[in-house]
C-alpha cells in the first residue's frame, strides 16, 4: 500500500530550536524510501522557504520549499479559489503577505474584500483599522484557530485566533477559520501531496501532537491520525475526547522500521502507554478558536 504522511513541526519534528530525538532519522527514512510527505503548519508568520532553512540548521538535510504547506498558503488558496480578483486588509507577518503577493491579491486599507488575521505584533492602530474595515462590509478570516502558540517548555504567545477572536467581539462578524482541523486543509494538503509525488496515495496518515487541530481535522477528513506524545498533548487525556487517534506514538522515532520496511507495526504494546512522568507544566485552558466551541456562535450566524 503506498503511503503518504502530513506532518505537524512544533511538537512533533522539534521543540523551541531543539530537534526531538529520532525526528532526523524518520524523515530521512521518508527521503531514503521515495514515500510521500508535506510538512502541515498553522504557523502563518514563515515562508515554504524560511521552514526549509530552519530544519536545515537543525540538521534535516534533503527537504525543500515543496515539501511545506502552512496555514497562510491554505488562506490564500482559499480566497483566491473562492473570490477571485479580491483584495484583502492583512493583520500578519512575512509567510502571510508573501502568500497574498504571490497570488497577486492587493493589500487594501480603503473597503477591502476581507481583513485576514495571521500570526504577527498587532497594535492597538492596526486593530482599530481592521474594526474599521470590517464596519465596511469586509468579511473576516484568519489564518488558523490557535489562540495562544508554544514559545518554549513554559511560555507562550498570542495567536491569530485571539487576534480574531477580539475583532469577532468588536466588530459583531463571525470570523472564519482556515489552517488545522478546517476541511479545507486537509483536502489542499493532500491534492498538494498527491502533486509532488505525482499519483494519489492509497492512505495519507496525519501525525501531530494536538487532539484538537491534527487529530480532529484528520479524523473530520476521513485519513488516518497518529498522535506524538512529544507535544502538547498528554496521554491521560486523550479518553476525554469523543474523536481519537487511529495510533498512539511516544515520537516519530517510533514510525522509522516501519517506514524502511512498508509494514505496520504492532501498537498493542506500544510503549506510548507506558507510565508518564508527574509534574507537567504545560499550559492548560482552550487553546483553539473553533466554531463549535464557541457560546453564541449560531446565534451570531443567523443574525449576520
Amino acid at each position: 500500500m503506498k503511503r503518504g504522511y502530513l506532518i505537524d513541526m512544533d511538537g512533533v519534528i522539534y521543540r523551541e530550536n531543539q530537534l526531538i530525538p529520532g525526528a532526523a532519522d524518520f524523515v530521512q527514512s521518508l527521503i531514503s524510501t521515495g514515500t510521500p510527505f508535506l510538512f502541515l503548519t498553522n504557523n502563518s508568520a514563515p515562508t515554504p522557504e524560511d521552514l526549509a532553512v530552519r530544519l536545515r540548521h537543525l540538521g534535516i538535510e534533503g527537504v525543500s520549499s515543496r515539501h511545506f504547506y502552512t496555514s497562510a498558503l491554505n488562506t490564500v488558496d482559499f480566497i483566491s479559489e473562492t473570490h477571485p480578483n479580491c483584495t484583502a486588509y492583512v493583520l500578519g507577518e512575512g509567510g502571510l503577505l508573501a502568500a497574498l503577493h504571490e497570488k497577486k491579491i492587493a493589500n487594501d486599507g480603503i473597503n477591502p474584500s476581507y481583513v485576514v488575521v495571521g500570526e504577527g505584533a498587532v497594535s492597538t492602530e492596526k486593530l482599530t483599522k481592521a474594526h474599521e474595515c470590517l464596519e465596511r462590509g469586509a468579511r473576516l478570516l484568519a489564518t488558523n484557530p490557535d489562540n495562544w502558540c508554544p514559545v518554549s517548555a513554559d511560555r507562550t504567545r498570542p495567536g491569530a485566533g485571539a487576534a480574531a477572536a477580539f475583532l469577532e467581539a468588536s466588530s459583531g462578524k463571525p470570523a472564519y477559520y482556515l489552517g488545522k482541523p478546517n476541511g479545507y486543509m486537509f483536502n489542499r494538503a493532500c491534492r498538494k501531496l498527491a502533486e509532488i509525488s505525482f499519483s494519489a496515495s492509497e492512505e495519507v496518515v496525519m501525525i501531530g501532537d494536538t487532539m484538537e487541530t491534527d487529530i480532529r481535522g484528520a479524523v473530520e477528513a476521513g485519513l488516518c491520525s497518529y498522535l506524538v506524545l512529544t507535544g502538547s498533548t498528554q496521554l491521560e487525556t486523550v479518553r476525554d475526547y469523543v474523536y481519537q487517534p487511529t495510533q498512539i506514538l511516544n515520537s516519530v522515532a517510533d514510525l522509522v522500521e516501519e517506514v524502511l520496511t512498508g509494514q505496520p507495526s504492532n501498537r498493542l504494546n506500544s510503549p506510548a502507554f507506558a507510565a508518564i512522568e508527574e509534574g507537567d507544566r504545560r499550559r492548560r485552558g482552550r487553546r483553539h478558536q473553533t466554531d463549535a466551541s464557541r457560546p453564541g456562535y449560531a446565534r451570531m450566524m443567523k443574525a449576520a
